[in-house]
């Protein structure tokens, strides 16, 4: 009886909130089936989406296999100019190691592959008899297989 009387601010208050629910109970019960998304369709966009994921992933994966091969090859003509240079500057004796490039501040750094090994030479070279043999031991990281990465042609 006192909500009858009371015609201030809490009592209107009263009346909008029993009206809201009374609509959203309406509305509950008037939803069709176009309202939201079915499992089944949700399912299908997630499987897309990884497809699509996926696929970027391994084409990114290849990219990145195929830069790190050509950073090796760079790295190997790198360690060979070093190795002729200080031949020049040592009337044409080989290095005894590459810390002896290094030393000589021929090589900044110790040069390893992309894939962490060290580069391997040999001075004088059986392949290069006139300068060194460099390679990359590879992805695979075992010297003398086919994925070697070498400075002379065979």
């Amino acid at each position: 009886m006192e909500r009858a009387q009371d015609n201030g601010a809490i009592g209107g208050w009263w009346r909008r909130v029993r009206g809201s629910r009374a609509a959203l109970a309406r509305r509950r019960r008037t939803r069709g089936a176009s309202d939201g998304f079915t499992l089944i369709e949700i399912m299908v966009v997630v499987m897309i989406i990884g497809l699509i994921v996926g696929s970027v992933g391994f084409v990114a994966f290849n990219k990145f296999k195929k830069a790190q091969v050509k950073n090796a090859q760079a790295i190997v003509k790198t360690v060979e100019g070093a190795i002729e240079m200080y031949m020049m500057d040592h009337n044409g004796e080989c290095p005894k190691d590459l810390s002896e490039l290094r030393s000589q501040r021929i090589l900044t750094k110790e040069p390893k592959d992309p894939w962490n090994e060290m580069i391997v030479f040999r001075c004088p070279g059986e392949k290069n008899s006139d300068g060194a043999d460099v390679l990359s031991k590879g992805p695979d990281k075992k010297e003398g297989t086919e994925d070697d990465l070498k400075n002379w042609d065979e």
